[in-house]
């Protein structure tokens, strides 16, 4: 019996090959210039992977909206200088805030000039993280989640049980 294989071969000039050994190590490299860039005290980087969060405590929506502002031209400079480009269409912008009352939640973030989309839910390294922080989202995922599993493995052992 033989076995054909074929060899792909591509030249990388720029990023990362996807699933290669040494990328996760060459991304830490180039990303933790990034999570050392100089923030206000307002901000704080939070990294996995690829992912990037950006929370920002701020009193009210008008202000949030000026501190990640200025905080983005900062990561887009850096992104600029290393070559490195962050697409605006998978990146979000989320308000949480306890604040009962009917103050408008609208906040205007740019990336490149364009405006980010604002979510009410967001998921980060597997966890649905909504706006009110009640996780009620993430146990509804899970539990969709779950019951799939449940059913698939029910599935499995009535064709083979006994």
């Amino acid at each position: 019996m033989s076995t054909n294989t074929v060899q792909v071969e591509r030249e990388v000039s720029k990023g990362f090959p996807q699933g290669s050994c040494c990328g996760p190590g060459f991304w830490n490299i180039s990303y933790n210039c990034l999570l050392n860039l100089e923030f206000r005290k307002q901000t704080i980087t939070i990294a996995f992977a690829d992912e990037l969060l950006i929370p920002v405590k701020a009193e009210s929506i008008g202000e949030a909206a000026n501190i990640t502002n200025i905080e983005m031209n900062k990561i887009l400079i850096w992104a600029k200088n290393n070559k490195i480009n962050f697409n605006e269409q998978k990146s979000k912008v989320m308000v949480i805030s306890r604040r009962k009352g009917k103050e408008n939640k609208e906040i205007s973030v740019y990336m490149n000039n364009k405006p980010l989309e604002q979510v009410e839910k967001i998921k980060y390294v597997g966890i649905i993280i909504d706006s009110k922080l009640n996780f009620r989202e993430h146990s509804l995922y899970i539990s969709r989640k779950c019951t799939k599993l449940i059913h698939a493995l029910s599935n499995s052992a009535k064709q083979c049980w006994g």
